[in-house]
């Protein structure tokens, strides 16, 4: 078998951890299977060199940033072939560039266009382990580029569905996909098996295991991804199609995204176009829309509320500033979303029903609604996030 391995940052976050990962690794080839490992950098690194790039600019460029940050992987991924060497596994480490990851042009958030497994399997074929250095690629004008935060994940699914492998094991400090975040509720389960688009959603909502760009490239290629913990043996969460998964829950998972901000803009001129000028400005600037809410126009004006991932919300406020489409702007960031998700929704009725009656039982209220095929999204104040979720949590039955 041909099996990519990708371990995170907290996973590789020590010396003595990489020598953990380095004797996992070496397991796996033991049994007999080609392997290729994708490396994060150690947990802090990353936060580290980007304080000492603000240290000198504020706003740095992203060209520059992303030679800066792609050093961290390139570490990680050395030391740990450096200790499988010296464990008598022959392996060779690889820099985005040579692992042939090529990328559009969007610095610090590129995408992945193609891949150029020559290399990859020039070495496997040779009887190396080959370490790859996650998160980065190469630009067809030949800059380094960064694949924004969680790359790596993307990094190790892109290198799967090219090499055509068996599996891809993501290695996280948790050991699989759960009902809820176990830290904010601690009856939430683990699940076995999860589909694609179940896990896509959870990711979008601000569940960590699992970048949303990985989910979607791992649907579209067909990788069957696994994501488990890199400090037990336990079994972890295989993400598949859903035509795998013989039995689906009502509500698979609940939850809570924190990374919210709300924009709402008073006094909009009610006329065609104005909408498409608003996001027209906010993709130009590559910030993420999500909910977004339009009340219905009176006096030629109407009022539009949309949501931001709050770490983007200073980009939108200038953005907003350049463009003079309503009488007022209100920012708010005391907001979270929380979510509930599940593909048995398609088939149940009463599922929203039942969410806004334990919401309101519990004396929150909902500020959005969104609701998709198989999701349901309510922005709600931020004091009662971890209360919603446990109360959503327990309505659906999802620790039993």
């Amino acid at each position: 078998m041909l099996i990519v391995q990708k371990y995170g940052g907290t996973s590789v976050g020590t010396l003595e951890r990489i020598e953990a990962v380095a004797q996992r690794v070496a397991k796996t080839k033991e049994a007999g299977n080609d392997v290729v490992v994708v490396v994060s950098a150690m947990s802090g690194e990353t936060n580290k060199l980007i304080e000492y790039a603000e240290y000198f600019s504020k706003t740095p460029k992203q060209r520059e940033m992303d030679m800066l940050l792609s050093s961290g992987e390139r570490v990680t991924s050395a030391l740990l072939a450096i200790a499988l060497n010296e464990m008598g596994y022959p392996a060779i480490a690889m820099s985005g560039r040579q692992a042939g990851i090529e990328t559009d042009l969007a610095h610090t958030k590129a995408r992945i266009e193609n891949i150029d497994r020559t290399q990859i399997e020039s070495k496997l074929q040779e009887g190396n382990i080959v370490v790859v250095a996650g998160f980065q690629g190469i630009t067809r004008e030949g800059d380094v580029s960064t694949l924004g935060r969680g790359g790596s994940d993307l990094s190790a699914v892109a290198i799967a569905g090219a090499l055509e492998a068996d599996l891809c094991e993501i290695y996280t400090d948790v050991d699989g996909v759960y009902t809820t975040d176990p830290r904010i509720e601690p009856k939430a389960k683990k699940l076995d098996k999860i589909s694609y688009d179940e896990m896509l959603e959870l990711a979008s909502l601000g569940a960590k295991v699992l970048q949303t760009r990985s989910v979607e490239m791992a649907k579209k290629l067909n990788v069957n991804l696994v994501t488990r913990s890199s400090f037990n043996d336990n079994e972890g969460t295989l993400i598949t199609k859903e035509e795998n998964i013989m039995e689906q829950p009502v509500v698979s998972g609940v939850a809570l995204d924190r990374n919210q901000a709300r924009v709402t803009l008073r006094g909009v001129t009610d006329k065609p176009g104005i909408a498409a000028e608003i996001f027209r400005k906010l993709a130009d600037n590559n910030i993420n829309v999500d909910m977004i809410i339009q009340n219905v126009g009176h006096d030629g004006t109407t009022n539009l509320g949309f949501t931001v991932p709050q770490n983007e919300l200073e980009i939108a406020k200038k953005a907003m500033s350049e463009i003079k489409a309503s009488e007022s702007v209100e920012y708010d960031s005391d907001i979270v979303k929380v979510s509930i998700v599940g593909v048995g929704m398609k088939s149940h009725s009463g599922v929203a029903c039942k969410a806004f009656d334990t919401l309101a039982h519990e004396g929150i209220n909902l500020e959005m609604i969104s609701t998709s095929e198989i999701k349901i999204s309510m922005v709600i104040a931020a004091k009662y996030g971890e209360l919603a979720v446990r109360a959503l949590h327990s309505a659906y039955g999802l620790h039993q």
